[in-house]
């Protein structure tokens, strides 16, 4: 993937060297903001491979930074917050966000995270050249998702499930085994954040998001993706 640039924005200079002494550690290099209106003007101009935002920071925060990159880049964002609620997290993700850490956290923790969202960037060999279900088609070469003539930006969270559903359509896949697959083991309790994912996917895919054609729910158990 070549160097990996990390935008960290907050305005506590504290929080900002330790970030910063925490990704640095481990060759990723990293940008700083030290307010919302710096943040987003750094992601427009340098396009960095991930955001790590605090949930507080003046002049624009976390929130609206995701609300208002999500309008035009898919670029992942970690929202740092001091709430650990699962309200604050789905509201993050519903926001934009790939991901919510409470604060305090630690070092690993951090760093784990980081890094399963820097895997799910980059490109995985697949034999299946497309997947085709009425009229859904992936393209995992190009990682492009069509819906007829429309092309359907997804983030990079958004894609991986659908890959996987795709790569194993029909397939009733767990709660359990997507929450692994797609966060990391540590995370299969954190339902929540399938649940977000795809709603958003059926936003964006489905005719009618109340009543998926694709993306089925098995009660209690997980998804499935109908082929036609």
């Amino acid at each position: 993937m070549g160097l990996i640039r990390i935008l960290i924005a907050n305005g506590n200079e504290e929080n900002l060297r330790l970030v910063g002494s925490i990704l640095n550690a481990k060759g990723w290099k990293t940008l700083i903001a030290r307010d919302g209106a710096e943040a987003l003007h750094t992601i427009e101009k340098e396009l960095p491979d991930l955001v790590i935002s605090n949930a507080l920071i003046p002049k624009v925060d976390g929130y609206e930074i995701c609300r208002r990159v999500r309008k035009w880049s898919q670029v992942p964002i970690i929202i740092l917050g001091s709430r650990d609620e699962p309200a604050e997290r789905v509201k993050c993700l519903n926001l934009g966000a790939d991901d919510y850490i409470a604060k305090p956290f630690v070092t690993d923790e951090l760093i784990a995270r980081v890094r399963a969202i820097l895997r799910r960037k980059e490109p995985i060999v697949i034999a299946l050249p497309c997947f085709t279900s009425g009229d859904l088609k992936i393209d995992f070469v190009k990682r492009r998702v069509t819906i007829g003539s429309a092309e359907v930006r997804l983030t990079p969270i958004e894609y991986s499930i659908l890959q996987e559903l795709a790569l194993n359509a029909e397939k009733v896949l767990t709660h359990n085994y997507l929450l692994s697959k797609i966060w990391g083991p540590e995370y299969t309790q954190d339902r929540e954040y399938l649940h977000v994912f795809i709603c958003h996917l059926r936003t964006k895919l489905e005719p009618d998001p109340k009543n998926p054609k694709y993306i089925i729910n098995v009660p209690w158990v997980g998804y499935q993706l109908k082929q036609y």
